[in-house]
């Protein structure tokens, strides 16, 4: 099976949180996070309301081995990962309760059994670092080789209680802050040479956006968190993004939800963990091109942060790889889908918003004076996060509270959230399964950023240090809102069908 395309059609269901800070090293005030989110929400949990019933936690893990194997099947199988949810929140009647995750037997040396928290409250928990810890969980109790990232654990997997987390989320958030002085004209100039690539085909029949994107995205996130000029390296230029493809999918193949060719896929990709050397070649030439071309980079890691120059480049290409080219391939695919499913004439609702704030030109002030823009990626967001499931281990035992109901939680368990269906509970969202591209304007749609989680935290929070927040959250929304605002400076309307470009009208003089 052809690993890319596999990676491709699944990208939806990848995992790819990402941990950085400012540097309180730096006086420099950078314009990318200016216009930052609102201050943060406490998330705390040390004080529950004592008014709530106490409960048992419902579920089970069932019988040793084969318990585990019937949850695997329907959750990567008979019924998908968000039936498999919702079918146990009916049957418990609870939307906390106990069940297993993927992977498990017969090859994994894992412990599969975790405490789902399906709504906003519950699911909150896992953003308190008092109670939960992050350490080897970022796919769960299941963590792929270090050898995928130079024998190292990088930072995504480091608790925040372990003394290299800060040092690498200051290096990270310092080197996305700095990228701000180029994020604009970069992205501009790379979005027009794709546009400039897929017009063309138009003219044949439909256009596959897939790879156009990829490849933009790979050299966006290289040009703006690396340094590094793809078109520098004719390899990489060409087949970098294939290179990260392959590199992503080896690790994640085990864990992601695939209904297609069963059983093949259990057999076969879900039973076992893939070993490194199928992509060490992959990794070499990333490692090598970010060596090259990143120097300047690399070079302030070492200095100003300490680091060595391995843990350097090993935590960029992470970043790189999983967070940024990771993320963006499966949120620019969801926010095109959410254009191509609008039945409202959104499209010229958001063309005219656009071209009122920025017609002489993007900037970060101009997009974020666009309420519906914004809100269209925070839909997005919602109902399809990047992130699919979110982990936390209890550090010690705490009492875990629902809507409805207290849960006793014991020191060890292990936390998992599904969260697009936490992003659909209807105690907090209005007519939650359905798409409302304006939710997220007024006043009453701020307030609601204080739910939308899919960053390791609330949109309205603030990533630092003591917290596992994706601190590229603001880089993630603005860079959507760009993306967004410049098709629609470009063009009057699109035509999208499946994962194609079937027209373009351009705008008008």
């Amino acid at each position: 099976m052809d690993l890319t395309h596999t990676l491709s059609t699944s990208l939806r269901s990848i995992k790819l949180p990402i941990s950085l800070k400012s540097s309180s090293k730096m006086s420099i005030k950078h314009r990318i996070y200016s216009y930052s989110s609102p201050p943060p929400v406490k998330t705390s949990t040390a004080s529950q309301s004592t008014s709530l019933p106490v409960r048992t936690i419902p579920g089970s893990y069932g019988l040793p081995l084969l318990g585990p194997l019937a949850d695997r099947l329907d959750y990567a199988w008979f019924q998908g990962s968000e039936t498999f949810f919702k079918k146990r929140i009916e049957k418990h009647q609870s939307t906390v309760f106990r069940t297993n995750v993927p992977p498990s037997f017969p090859f994994f040396v894992v412990n599969p059994n975790v405490i789902a928290v399906l709504d906003c409250k519950s699911f909150a928990h896992m953003f308190d670092m008092e109670i939960v810890e992050k350490r080897n969980i970022l796919v769960g109790d299941w963590m792929p080789s270090t050898k995928f990232t130079g024998d190292r654990r990088v930072c995504a997997y480091l608790d925040t209680s372990e003394p290299q987390h800060e040092q690498i989320k200051e290096f990270a958030m310092d080197t996305l802050k700095r990228s701000s002085t180029v994020w604009i004209p970069t992205l501009t100039t790379l979005l027009d040479t794709m546009w400039d690539t897929i017009e063309p085909q138009l003219s044949s029949g439909p256009a596959s956006y897939i790879i156009p994107i990829q490849k933009f995205i790979f050299s966006f996130s290289s040009l703006c968190i690396a340094g590094a000029d793809p078109a520098n390296s004719p390899d990489i230029a060409e087949n970098g993004y294939i290179r990260m493809d392959r590199w992503l999918a080896v690790q994640l193949l085990p864990s992601i939800p695939i209904n297609a060719f069963q059983p093949l896929t259990e057999i076969l990709l879900h039973s076992f963990a893939y070993p490194y050397v199928l992509v060490s070649g992959d990794y070499n030439k990333l490692y090598e091109f970010i060596e090259n071309e990143g120097k300047e980079v690399v070079s302030r890691g070492q200095t100003e942060f300490n680091l060595s120059k391995e843990d350097t480049i090993h935590n960029l290409l992470f970043i790189l790889g999983f967070n940024a080219f990771g993320g963006f391939s499966i949120f620019f695919l969801s926010l095109l889908a959410s254009l191509e499913s609008d039945k409202t004439g959104i499209q010229e609702k958001l063309r005219k918003e656009v071209r009122e704030k920025a017609d002489s030109g993007l900037s970060f002030k101009s997009v974020q004076e666009m309420d519906l823009v914004k809100s269209f990626v925070y839909e997005t967001l919602r109902l399809n996060p990047p992130v699919p499931l979110q982990y936390g281990r209890a550090r010690k035992d705490f009492d875990l509270s629902s809507h409805d109901s207290v849960f006793k939680v014991r020191k060890g368990e292990l936390l998992c959230g599904f969260q697009a269906l936490v992003m659909k509970d209807p105690k907090v969202f209005d007519d939650p399964e359905t798409f409302v591209a304006d939710r997220f304007t007024g006043d009453k749609g701020k307030e609601l950023l204080d739910y939308l989680y899919w960053s390791n935290g609330p949109q309205s929070g603030v990533p630092s240090v003591s917290n596992k927040q994706c601190a590229g959250k603001d880089f993630v929304t603005l860079t959507a809102s760009l993306f967004l605002a410049h098709l629609f400076l470009r063009y009057d309307s699109v035509t999208i069908t499946g994962t194609s470009f079937s027209a373009v009208e351009k705008r008008k003089p």
